[in-house]
C-alpha cells in the first residue's frame, strides 16, 4: 500500500523537487493544495522558533496534527558572517522587522535585498562570506521526528545579477561557481542548493519509516 506523505508548502517547485528525489519509493507526496482539496487545510504556522530547525519542526508537527499523516516542512534563509548571522531566520521579513530598519518598510524581496546591500556597503570583498541554510523536518504521527540541516556556502556580491530565482539569489555567488543562483537554471541550482541537499538527506529517513510501517502491516 502506497504511503501518503505531506510536504507542508504551496510552492509547486518544492513539491516537484522532492517528488523527483523520492522517485522509486512507494510514496505519494501531497502538497498543501492537495490536502486542501481533501478538506484538510494546513494551518499558517507562526515561525516563533529560535532556529531554522525549530521553525521547520513547528510546521511539520502542525501538518501531522491536521492530517494525521507523516509531514515534511522546511525553513531556510541567508546567514551573512559580516552581519553577525543576519538576516538568518528572519530572512523573509528582514526589511520590516522593528529595530532593523525604518518602521513601515515592507518586506518584499526587493526591499530585503536592498537592505542587505545597504548594510554591507562598506564590507570588503574577502569578508562578504555567507551561506544559505535549509532545515528540513520530518514529523511522524507517533510523535517521532528528525531534522536535517544543509548549507550552500558563497559570497555576497555588491549588486544583483540575473533574472531567475527569488529572494537573495541575485547577489549570492556560490563557492566555486561563476554564476549567481539567480543566473543558474533550476536544475543547476537544485544540484548544489541547501534545500536540495536537505531534501536528499531525508530520503533514507523516509525509507526507514517505510520499512518500519511495512513490518507493522
Amino acid at each position: 500500500m502506497t504511503t501518503r506523505l505531506v510536504l507542508a508548502t504551496h510552492n509547486d517547485a518544492k513539491v516537484a523537487e522532492l517528488r523527483e528525489i523520492l522517485a522509486g519509493m512507494d510514496v505519494r507526496l501531497l502538497s498543501a493544495d492537495d490536502c486542501a482539496a481533501e478538506g484538510l487545510d494546513l494551518p499558517d504556522v507562526e515561525e516563533t522558533g529560535d532556529s531554522f530547525a525549530a521553525n521547520a519542526l513547528l510546521k511539520a508537527r502542525a501538518g501531522v496534527m491536521t492530517t494525521g499523516l507523516p509531514c515534511i516542512a522546511d525553513d531556510s534563509g541567508l546567514v551573512v558572517d559580516a552581519l553577525d548571522g543576519q538576516p538568518g531566520i528572519h530572512s523573509a521579513r528582514y526589511a520590516s522587522l522593528s529595530g532593523i530598519t525604518a518602521e513601515g518598510r515592507v518586506a518584499t524581496d526587493r526591499a530585503n535585498l536592498d537592505l542587505l546591500l545597504e548594510r554591507m556597503a562598506d564590507v570588503p570583498g574577502p569578508q562578504r562570506t555567507g551561506r544559505f541554510v535549509c532545515a528540513a523536518a520530518l514529523a511522524l504521527p507517533d510523535g517521532g521526528y528528525d531534522t536535517i540541516e544543509a548549507t550552500m556556502e558563497g559570497t555576497i556580491l555588491t549588486g544583483p545579477r540575473g533574472e531567475g530565482g527569488f529572494g537573495y539569489d541575485p547577489v549570492f555567488l556560490p563557492a566555486g561557481h561563476d554564476l549567481t543562483t539567480s543566473e543558474m537554471t533550476a536544475a543547476q541550482k537544485h544540484a548544489i542548493s541547501h534545500r536540495g541537499k536537505a531534501f536528499r538527506a531525508l530520503r533514507p529517513l523516509i525509507a526507514d519509516y517505510l520499512a518500519w510501517t511495512t513490518r507493522g502491516r
